[in-house]
């Protein structure tokens, strides 16, 4: 019988800032790989994703989870309490039901493609980050502990991989406790195997930590045993649990997009990590408007760029981004909950206008809330609708442009005075390769440490307090309070000293191409000439 191709599936789950960069890399690898049959496993919320894909020869392949989940999101969950028969399900109980079908559900898609044998040569895992708060589901989708398990199920190599940092450790105790609970694995563990250099006992033992420390953080142990058949911990036997003595399978191969010119290495992180470089998404991905993409995206000998040009429907946002403006844009913060009120949001950004000479560009995310308020607000302000484009709507007298799309970040920022975000990898990263000072406003998890990053590194100013951006209250006193804390913060970000520092990231990481070192890594780690 004919050889089936062997099949490379790229595992990548949460928002598009997470989704995307992993998507980028499997495109990539497909245009080299041809040999390889290559699918992108993530939500059907990222179907736009689809089309881009299949010209990259990548098959999109989706599970119906939702990229991120709000306790306030209520309306999407009356079925599941219907189905399970509770006027009230807690929202504990939401994540566990949610969480079952998605293990279940990824788990029949790896069936699925490797069902017919062991054709498989890779499986690259989007690391996800480990749950602090309880409000946002976003670490039930494929933690790096559910990716490697899958893997382990079907025999199958498998790449971590993240284009974020991981905040997170283990307590001081858990080693002890390791050790103690599990010697005979502690041992396997830390000790060098015969022959080997004392580097290898070091390696080992930050593995523990790096590896071990997230199955206690959430059910992963029974998950492993009651659905895979596996034993509970790794690297042991399902029947005895004692440790596999006769092979030692080496911990995976981690790729960071990161660069090293931002990103410190932590000494926790196992000897066998890649920090890449960032990776960004192909340019026309990133267009909404078709149109603006076949105007924009031109082809050059190193690849593709984008021109200065928008099509005539996007002609009012092509000359307002002419202006330099400051760029606002809190990506999917909005559907996670956060943005409780977005009025007080929008009258924040109006008051900073009020008393400056600042323009914004306001990019909504598609958050319907937000977009909403803005088109009240600008029917208040003028009952000339007609010359508005569906999705660009001007306020306060033309100072605030507010676009309901999406252009290409890396694009669209150097031509802006300043950033205000909320500490997303890929946001963050953008606006590194432009150059553009930034203010930085973090909300959960990596965002507080990219925020404080980027003060470090002198290219932002010290982060916002959630409060200085979004206030819970559209009273007068909050307003103004977080106006002034607001305006500071770009002023102290357009100061010359910020944006040479700015400048000056940006030459380093320029040299740098993310995308392909981390398929120079994979190739590497393949054994693929």
């Amino acid at each position: 019988m004919e050889r089936m191709k062997p099949k490379a599936v790229f595992m990548a789950f949460g928002t598009k800032g997470d989704v995307y960069p992993l998507s980028a890399i499997a495109a990539a690898f497909a245009c080299e790989q041809k040999q390889y049959e290559v699918i992108l496993v993530t939500h059907s919320a990222h179907q736009s994703l689809s089309s881009h894909l299949a010209e990259k020869h990548v098959e999109y392949c989706p599970v119906s989870s939702p990229p991120v989940l709000s306790a306030d999101q209520n309306n999407d969950l009356e079925g599941l309490n219907c189905q399970l028969g509770k006027e009230d399900l807690s929202f504990s109980l939401q994540k566990k039901k949610i969480t079952q079908d998605h293990r279940q559900e990824c788990y029949s898609l790896i069936e699925r493609i490797f069902g017919d044998g062991p054709t498989l040569d890779d499986i690259d895992i989007n690391k996800f980050k480990q749950e602090v708060k309880c409000m946002v589901i976003e670490e039930l989708y494929l933690m790096l502990q559910e990716g490697w398990s899958l893997a382990e199920s079907f025999c199958v190599h498998c790449v971590v991989a993240a284009p974020y940092v991981v905040p997170y450790s283990a307590p001081a105790t858990f080693e002890s406790q390791f050790e103690r609970e599990l010697p005979l694995l502690s041992k396997y563990l830390t000790g060098a195997p015969s022959g080997k250099e004392s580097a290898v006992v070091y390696d080992w033992e930050i593995d523990v930590i790096h590896w071990m420390w997230p199955l206690f953080t959430e059910n992963w142990g029974s998950w492993r045993n009651d659905n895979l058949h596996l034993s509970s911990c790794p690297f042991t036997d399902p029947v005895t649990g004692i440790p596999t003595w006769h092979r030692r399978p080496q911990s995976p191969l981690v790729m960071y997009g990161f660069s090293k010119e931002v990103v410190e290495c932590p000494a926790y992180w196992p000897l066998k990590v890649r920090v890449c470089g960032f990776w960004f998404p192909p340019i026309e991905w990133q267009f909404t408007c078709k149109r603006c993409k076949e105007i924009s995206v031109c082809c050059s000998s190193g690849g593709q760029y984008a021109t200065d040009d928008l099509c005539l429907s996007h002609l009012e946002l092509h000359n307002f981004i002419k202006t330099n403006p400051v760029f606002v844009g809190l990506s999917s913060i909005g559907s996670m909950g956060f943005l409780k009120d977005p009025h007080a949001f929008v009258s924040v950004l109006q008051t900073v206008l009020n008393t400056t000479r600042y323009r914004f560009i306001l990019f909504t995310a598609g958050y319907e809330p937000l977009e909403s308020i803005v088109r009240k607000l600008a029917v208040e302000e003028s009952s000339d609708q007609k010359k508005w484009n569906e999705d660009c709507v001007p306020l306060f007298n033309g100072q605030l442009f507010c676009f309901f799309g999406s252009l290409p970040y890396t694009w669209l920022f150097k031509q802006c005075a300043a950033v205000i975000h909320h500490g997303g990898s890929g946001t963050t990263a953008a606006a590194l390769q432009a150059g553009t000072p930034q203010v930085v406003c973090p909300f959960m998890l990596d965002q507080f440490y990219w925020a404080e990053r980027m003060h470090w590194l002198g290219v932002s100013p010290e982060p916002l307090s959630r409060n200085h951006l979004v206030p819970d209250k559209n009273d007068e006193t909050s307003i103004q309070e977080a106006a002034q804390v607001l305006s500071k913060a770009i002023h102290d970000a357009l100061s010359s000293r910020v944006k040479a520092r700015a400048a000056e990231i940006s030459r380093r990481i320029s040299l740098e191409d993310g995308v392909s070192e981390a398929i120079k890594c994979l190739k590497e780690e393949l054994g693929i000439n």
